[in-house]
């Protein structure tokens, strides 16, 4: 007799996630790792192993992610709001990150020109060529002021194009400095931009990607908070518990716990790390004693 074949499991769901290939790419892995899932790159291959079966990741450039969520290739990704902008993409914002940590500050899209420019503002630009990566953006930055002025795409090192070949460009920035240091001037701003993770509207209204992408979302922000924040133990006499409790910081309020030895405490909390310097030896004067600061990992609220 012939065996009867075993009966197929349904394949198990996964979510199709884009995450942005260049300049963001190494940040928006190192984020993901302290989020939960570790992520491992190739370079022969287009899709990373992810230590989670009901993820798919997907590598592709942050100018192209949002119109593939839009069409539904991709489920959901992380982008900058700017590409989102420039493509026009109809997608669902599910939140907005910044990923840098040593500034905390979004990307700006700006106006520059070189310094010696009589270019002041944006009606002067009328006649004038600019060159800039988000050609759409631009032109439509120029009829909202009702100039016109000719835009070309720009295939990368716009800031050495502004003395010789154009008259201004539209380039991306965060501090300014690289355009300083081409003796380049911030005439305006167009767009200010910080990475978002978005879905397709498709895959929101799917239940079960939806709690996979909220998820994401939710773990991810939890990590990016974690990054300026350190968590502080110490001990207290109970009689100077007042006077310390003034100076603590909390998100909440402070735990407060009785230890063995009576008449004392232990209290914990979360602080700022860039306050801490300052905060451990008021809280010493206060009376604590075996102050602990240690990393976290994830502060969700």
């Amino acid at each position: 007799m012939s065996k009867k074949p075993e009966p197929t499991l349904p394949a198990a769901p996964k979510l199709r996630l884009g995450l942005p290939k260049g300049s963001l790419q190494d940040a928006t892995i190192e984020k993901m790792a302290k989020a939960g899932w570790n992520i491992s790159v190739s370079s022969r291959s287009y899709e990373p192993y992810v230590d989670d079966a009901e993820l798919t990741i997907r590598l592709i450039r942050a100018q192209e992610i949002s119109r593939y969520v839009e069409l539904g290739y991709l489920d959901a990704g992380i982008t900058g709001f700017d590409w989102i902008q420039e493509n026009h993409s109809k997608v669902h914002e599910v939140g907005e990150f910044i990923f840098s940590k040593s500034t905390r500050q979004p990307t700006r899209w700006v106006l520059a020109v070189p310094e010696e420019s009589d270019i002041k503002t944006v009606k002067d630009l009328e006649g004038k060529r600019i060159a800039t990566e988000v050609v759409g953006m631009t032109k439509r930055w120029l009829k909202k002021h009702g100039v016109k002025a000719e835009v070309e795409f720009s295939w990368g090192a716009t800031e050495v194009k502004a003395r010789e070949l154009v008259d201004a460009i539209v380039d991306v920035t965060e501090t300014g400095s690289s355009l300083r240091a081409n003796k380049l001037r911030i005439v305006d701003t167009l767009l200010i931009s910080t990475p978002r993770l978005i879905a397709n509207h498709d895959a929101w209204k799917d239940p079960w990607r939806r709690r996979k992408i909220e998820t994401l979302s939710l773990l991810l922000r939890g990590a990016i908070e974690a990054e300026v924040k350190v968590g502080l133990k110490m001990n207290v006499r109970q009689d100077n518990l007042p006077k310390l409790l003034q100076s603590l910081p909390a998100l909440r309020n402070p735990t407060v716990s009785s230890l063995s030895q009576a008449g004392w405490v232990a209290v914990e909390t979360i602080a700022d790390e860039s306050v801490v310097r300052e905060l451990i030896p008021q809280l010493k004067a206060a009376g604590a004693e075996g102050i602990i600061e240690y990393p976290l990992n994830k502060v969700v609220y």
